[in-house]
């Protein structure tokens, strides 16, 4: 969608059917539409969002933080171009690890700090993203290393929520 919530684009994720990932057949992954600048989005942001290159990613991301809106670029080209909603004060940006996804990042870091938002970089654990690490690492790791990275205001918001829903 949009910053208005219109609808611009659709991903399409095909599955193996006995529920261990995507499905091995040629690109199980694809999208189509007007991508650009645009996001899948969860949760509505009012000051504060995250934003990553993948669904999956983002997912993870959203599954150790329940209240935090985020959004899926679908790409690490997509993200380079992602428009923050009117509004928007703070930005977390769950990169991948990788060259293309730590440049991805910090290009939208430099674009919306330059429009004076407030950006800050999650790096997962590990060597690749946050839904590796939230398979294999364990849940109070995880939310160690998102607690060393968010603002303290946030963790308090975001953080705390999540601690009660165990």
């Amino acid at each position: 969608t949009d910053n208005p919530a219109s609808i611009t684009g659709v991903q399409r994720l095909y599955l193996a059917p006995d529920g261990t990932g995507k499905a091995h057949i040629d690109q199980p992954k694809r999208s189509l539409g007007d991508l650009l600048g645009n996001a899948i989005r969860i949760g509505n942001p009012e000051d504060v969002m995250a934003i990553g290159e993948g669904l999956e990613t983002m997912l993870s991301v959203r599954s150790l933080m329940p209240a935090m809106p985020v959004a899926a670029a679908t790409s690490a080209n997509h993200l380079t171009l992602f428009i923050p909603p009117p509004g928007l004060q703070r930005l977390y940006i769950a990169h991948d690890h990788g060259a293309p996804g730590v440049a991805a990042a910090q290009q939208l870091q430099q674009v919306a700090t330059g429009g004076g938002i407030d950006v800050h970089l999650l790096t997962p654990p590990g060597n690749d993203d946050w839904n590796t690490a939230l398979v294999h690492e364990p849940v109070e790791d995880l939310m160690t290393a998102l607690a060393r990275q968010l603002v303290p205001d946030d963790k308090q918001r975001f953080l705390t929520r999540m601690a009660r829903t165990h």
